[in-house]
């Protein structure tokens, strides 16, 4: 009982603090530490003195990394449980939030060509989280000797725009050509989540396919050189991993286990005038300083129990919906400097992935299906997605299935029926309502004529009253009068 209390109320969004070492420059121009992390107690200490103010905080967070941490380190204490939990079924995304330069790229990607990997196949000691979250994919998958599948998404949001990483190289130099790059659309899935329409899901079979990918992906994400960082990622990134594995009941059932891992990397978080950003890379900034702020307000409404939440309000927050007070499990990695010339942006950082740790989200693992329902589930997708062809393939422009055509006629057909049943209903709810004010309107009019006729009623009743008691006076005086002169005769 206590176990199914402690699954209604959820569970805190993981939230781990990285804090990078001194940049080459950084050490040259002698640039002051504010920044002082305490990994066995996890916290982080900001100290400074500016102009006469001290700033002394302390934040605390599940889990802290400093300067020395490699990236093994991190990987092992936080991210080898999350990837577990997506083999066993569930929904996990793990970000990177914090200023440009601060290593969220490093920390989510880091060097992962295979051209550096040990004699042993065995990654370098730069790879990030991507490419060791992979690894152990694929080697937890082999040790099982069981049969699945592993399809990855790479998608780029920049400018609230959503383009495929990984679509075919002629149809990116087609769009680049004709400097009309295809914006892919954002569908509600009906399940409180959103889904990517034409996205490309590359089908792999080993992590060595995957690394490739993600190579051919990275290189076609927008960077930029900024004052803060000379090869600074301009964009937000997702990727994604979905995993089918086949399980066998004691009956001999053939069951599919999904689980999926969501690995984002999000742009910098910079103020755009200590960024260095001018004209165009300032409006860039400013996007990308606009879905942070969205994202920011999304936290501040989950942690303060509002009753709308505006993830509708940015494309980042939409994609991010079922990640932040859903279904999903939830690590925010936040990066910071330690050089006090980014004292501001680290504060800043450290306020934000505070309110974050209040988040809570409520986990829940996918049901598992019958093999024999995906493969129709599938092969029922393949025929609609043939019929979608086959329609555009005979006309010019943009067409659907006549079969499905009629369907979304005939669906919006009946709301719009339903539309019109709910006008009448609520005219009819709206007269009642009427006739209802109305005769509450008389009888107040009622209660107040027969107030004033109480009261004038009670008013002549006591007339009435001091007048008998006058006549009763008076009669009294008339007997006394009577007696006494019965008396004297």
């Amino acid at each position: 009982m206590s176990g199914r209390h402690e699954k209604d109320k959820g569970v805190n969004v993981q939230v781990l603090l990285r804090c990078r070492p001194f940049s080459e420059d950084e050490l040259r121009s002698n640039a002051p530490q504010v920044v002082t992390c305490n990994d066995y107690q996890r916290e982080v200490a900001v100290s400074q003195n500016i102009a006469g103010k001290h700033i002394d905080r302390v934040f605390t967070f599940d889990k802290v990394f400093g300067p020395l941490a490699q990236q093994k380190d991190l990987y092992e204490q936080a991210v080898v449980p999350i990837v577990n939990e997506v083999l066993e079924g569930f929904n996990c995304t793990i970000f990177a939030y914090g200023q440009t330069g601060t290593g969220k790229t490093y920390t989510m990607e880091g060097e992962c060509k295979r051209a550096k990997s040990g004699p042993n196949g065995e990654l370098p000691s730069e790879a990030g989280v991507i490419p060791r979250a992979v690894q152990q994919i694929f080697d937890t998958l082999e040790s099982q000797n069981a049969e699945y599948s592993v399809k990855v998404t790479f998608l780029e949001l920049y400018n609230e725009e959503i383009t495929d990483l990984l679509a075919p190289e002629e149809i990116s130099r087609i769009a680049s050509e004709e400097k009309q790059k295809k914006q892919l659309p954002l569908m509600e899935d009906g399940k409180g989540g959103v889904l990517v329409r034409g996205l490309e899901e590359e089908i792999v079979a080993s992590a060595t396919e995957i690394f490739t990918l993600l190579e051919r992906g990275s290189a076609k994400r927008r960077t930029a050189e900024t004052l803060l960082n000379k090869q600074s990622s301009r964009s937000h990134s997702l990727f994604s991993i979905t995993i089918h594995i086949k399980e066998a009941t004691p009956e001999g059932e053939e069951l599919i286990k999904c689980g999926k891992l969501n690995l984002v990397d999000l742009a910098g978080s910079e103020n755009i005038s200590r960024s260095g950003a001018r004209e165009g890379r300032a409006r860039e900034a400013g996007e990308i300083n606009k879905s942070l702020l969205t994202l920011g307000r999304v936290i501040n409404a989950l942690v303060e129990h509002l009753g709308h939440i505006p993830y509708r309000d940015s494309k980042l927050t939409r994609l991010l919906r079922d990640s932040l007070g859903g279904r999903t499990k939830t690590c925010i990695i936040a990066t910071v400097s330690p050089a006090v010339h980014c004292l501001e942006e680290t504060l800043s950082t450290l306020d934000y992935a505070c309110r974050a740790k209040n988040i809570k989200n409520k986990p829940e693992v996918n049901q598992k299906m019958m093999k024999s329902t995906l493969i129709k589930d599938l092969y029922g997708e393949i025929e609609r997605l043939k019929a979608e062809v086959y329609a555009t393939r005979e006309k010019n422009g943009v067409y659907i299935p006549k079969e499905r055509y009629y369907q979304e006629e005939s669906e919006r057909k009946a709301m719009a029926d339903q539309i019109e049943q709910m006008g009448v209903l609520i005219e009819t709810h709206q007269k009642q309502s009427e006739e209802w004010r109305e005769r509450h309107d008389a009888r107040v009019r009622q209660c107040s004529d027969l107030s004033s006729k109480l009261s004038a009623t009670e008013k002549n009743l006591n007339q009435t009253i001091k007048l008998l008691t006058c006549t009763e006076e008076e009669l009294t005086k008339c007997r006394y009068g009577l007696k006494e002169r019965d008396f004297r005769v």
